[in-house]
């Protein structure tokens, strides 16, 4: 809804009141929005993560596998009345033990770090507390709750927007969901008849306007990560109930969005790791609308190690042989901690696993349960990542066009007439009369 325009009384009034709203506005986030590895099917009931909390300075290095010293929280900046503290951007700590080779490439990288601006702005602060490493990547959630705030609602992108179009090299992942009401428990008859209208083209328009929202935006090359988790049981855009309709809805809201002019949008399938509720290749709609085959990896179900998190059915491993058998990239758009808690086995394991299979990118949940920096629960996978993480910078450049080169033809030799003998009277001689000068000298022979 737009902000109502109030009629002025006194100057003061309308600073006090443009002061406070806009810092209400910096540091609340949509609701209802996505919620990482909420559920798997057979995992016991956990309390659900609690808000993020502000982001801790720099500590000084470490090394793996000692945890960090107690973190020492930066001094917040005044809060809007009943919001969130903004926290004050840390300063550069000194280059942690076993940090990345300069001289290597790395898979581009990011964390999802809050819906909005602030989440933007504490790119910046996490890369500070990475020693200066290179966070391409900026990722955020479409609120699922209504169709107006899948659209795109006003506001929200425009920041992401502005961060996307600072750097070229920069990705934008968003995910979008598929269906309103995402979070709210629906039964598995009320999700079969709403993919059956979403496979008839009921809710072409709402994806319509979000890609013409993008495109007017200059985000014409987002990656969407439609329907993510869909094999799982926590969204209403689950395949589950009626996978057919599913893949069917999903290639109705690919075409359209591809349908707008001027976009380039990639379109990232991202179950969960495991077989969930449905194995996640029942869900798989084809590789004409499909552009990245994604998964998302948390340390779940509780005891299972990161080995046999690689070889489970529909595992990681699974995972990489599938997309390479598709011709895709692949991609990790939210992985971290979870059920077995603070794990740094866990931590070196995904970060080893992704840099040998070169992800196109991938972003660290970073809240409670399931992140480093702004969970301080963590310490020793804290100190994993901040010691192998430290200072990476993408060393991979942009695919840039070649231009084939002209190859110089190679002088020709000339062809002297058999039976001839050429003279030697030098190059400026030879250079004048344009080649060699052949005197035949079997001209008296008898045999003539």
């Amino acid at each position: 809804m737009a902000p109502r325009r109030w009629r002025r009384h006194s100057g003061r009034l309308v600073c006090v009141t443009a002061g406070v709203l806009a810092l209400v506005l910096l540091v609340s986030a949509p609701g209802n929005a996505a919620g990482a590895g909420r559920a798997r099917v057979g995992d016991s009931p956990v309390t659900g993560p609690s808000a993020p909390p502000t982001p801790r300075g720099p500590t000084g290095p470490v090394a793996t596998p000692s945890p960090p010293r107690a973190p020492t929280r930066p001094p917040a900046v005044p809060a809007a009345p009943g919001g969130t503290p903004v926290p004050a951007r840390p300063t550069p700590s000194t280059p942690a033990a076993g940090g990345a080779d300069p001289a290597e490439s790395y898979p581009a990288f990011g964390a999802y770090l809050d819906y909005g601006p602030l989440g933007m702005a504490r790119i910046a602060w996490l890369s500070d507390w990475l020693d200066g490493a290179e966070l391409r990547v900026g990722h955020t959630y479409l609120p699922g709750d209504r169709w107006s705030n899948i659209e795109g609602r006003p506001n929200f992108l425009e920041a992401w927007a502005d961060w996307r179009r600072e750097e070229a090299d920069r990705m934008f992942v968003l995910n979008v969901p598929m269906l309103e009401r995402n979070e709210e428990g629906l039964s598995d008859a009320e999700v079969r008849g709403l993919l059956r209208r979403g496979a008839a083209g009921e809710f072409d328009r709402h994806f319509r306007r979000l890609a013409e929202r993008l495109v007017e935006l200059r985000l014409p090359d987002t990656v969407i990560v439609l329907g993510w988790e869909m094999n799982g049981i926590t969204y209403t855009h689950r395949c589950g109930p009626d996978p057919e309709n599913w893949k069917r809805y999903w290639n109705r809201i690919v075409t359209t969005m591809r349908s707008v002019p001027g976009q380039k949008f990639m379109f990232d399938w991202t179950p969960n790791r495991g077989r969930d509720a449905i194995p996640w290749t029942e869900c798989y709609p084809g590789d004409d609308t499909v552009d990245i085959i994604g998964m998302d990896a948390y340390d779940q179900p509780r005891g299972l190690s990161f080995h046999e998190q690689v070889t489970e059915p529909y595992g990681l491993r699974a995972h990489v042989r599938f997309a390479k058998a598709h011709g895709k990239p692949i991609s990790y758009a939210e992985w971290g901690l979870f059920r077995n808690g603070d794990n740094p086995e866990y931590m070196k394991g995904m970060l080893a696993w992704m840099d040998k299979h070169k992800p196109l990118y991938n972003t660290l949940t970073d809240y409670c349960p399931h992140g480093v920096w702004q969970c301080t629960t963590n310490p020793k996978a804290s100190a994993v990542y901040r010691s192998l993480l430290s200072g990476r910078t993408d060393t991979t450049p942009n695919p840039v066009p070649t231009v084939p080169q002209p190859v110089p033809p190679k002088p020709t030799q000339p062809v002297l007439p058999p039976d001839c003998t050429p003279l030697e009277l030098g190059t400026w001689v030879e250079h004048w009369l344009g080649g060699k000068l052949c005197l035949r000298l079997d001209w008296w022979s008898p045999r003539r």
